[in-house]
């Protein structure tokens, strides 16, 4: 995917950690220059990692890295740190955001817009800075994440091409939600969910194990299972619904229909939810706290 401008962006990533590696990588491997790319990191460890394996322009100040004099102005700044020192780095770079305007896109859970820009601003008023807020999931790690993203009103149309043309390097599916609540949403569904087949794929080996199989064979079936099946569903037509997919695999009285009326008396797809409404609930808490930094 291409930008709606000639050239790519230029993009400085605010933390060097898993998730700005996964797109880091997946930039440079789809032809990204080099000279686009800034990182900042404060551990130097991390940061000559970095600069061995990518070669790539690593700072320890972030305003450094923003501004970094004779090179590209930053077109797209990454936030990838903690929520628990986002208030602390975004006040630090105030500043320069303000006198450069990058779109600014974040991947930081829990924290709203309203926030940011309130960092952001000099005097409380609204600092005028796009902003994207970005939900991706940890399989990022391995090319096949999923996210979702809501970008404010300052938003250009270029600059959601540009927040697109970072995301398809690690999500397989990503879509833009109507409301920052909406990201929360996907959280629940996508940003958690790796979790939720973790504990599936888990439980699933574990009685394998009871059952008699090795403990590799039964991690690999259940895995390969779970892969499968959700290739099936990507791979379905749109008119397909999952529970028409789970009905052809459901044969009357057989072993499935065994299982799956086993699980639907222990309330397995109530648990499901009621641990995706905890997620969604969590976020909202989150923003709450993290808003008072």
């Amino acid at each position: 995917m291409s930008t709606t401008s000639s050239s790519p962006p230029c993009i400085v990533f605010i933390g060097g950690g898993n998730m700005c590696e996964a797109i880091l990588s997946g930039l440079l491997k789809t032809g990204h220059p080099k000279s686009l790319v800034r990182v900042s990191e404060p551990w130097e460890q991390r940061q000559e990692y970095l600069r061995k394996t990518y070669d790539v322009s690593v700072f320890a100040d972030n305003n450094e890295a923003v501004s970094e004099a004779g090179s590209p102005r930053a077109d797209v700044v990454v936030l990838a740190v903690k929520p628990q020192v986002v208030g602390q780095v975004v006040r630090g770079i105030a500043v320069v955001l303000r006198d450069t305007r990058p779109l600014v896109v974040s991947i930081v859970a829990g924290v709203a817009i309203k926030d940011f820009s309130r960092w952001i601003s000099a005097d409380g008023s609204p600092a005028g800075v796009p902003i994207v807020r970005l939900m991706p999931n940890t399989p990022a790690l391995v090319g096949e994440g999923a996210a979702g993203m809501f970008a404010d009103t300052d938003v250009s149309a270029e600059q959601r091409a540009q927040t697109e043309y970072v995301v398809c390097n690690i999500a397989k599916e990503y879509f833009w939600v109507d409301s920052e609540s909406g990201v929360d949403d996907v959280c629940s569904v996508s940003g958690s969910g790796p979790a939720y087949f973790f504990l599936v794929i888990e439980a699933m080996e574990q009685k394998g194990v009871e059952l008699g199989l090795s403990r590799q064979v039964a991690r690999r079936l259940a895995a390969q299972t779970a892969l499968g099946a959700a290739k099936m569903v990507l791979d379905a037509p749109e008119t397909e619904d999952v529970a028409s997919l789970r009905q052809k695999v459901t044969s009357p009285n057989g072993t499935t229909h065994a299982a799956i009326q086993q699980m639907i008396k222990d309330r397995v797809p109530e648990g499901i939810a009621s641990g995706m409404q905890a997620c969604r609930d969590r976020c909202v808490s989150l923003s709450d706290e993290f808003g008072k930094l």
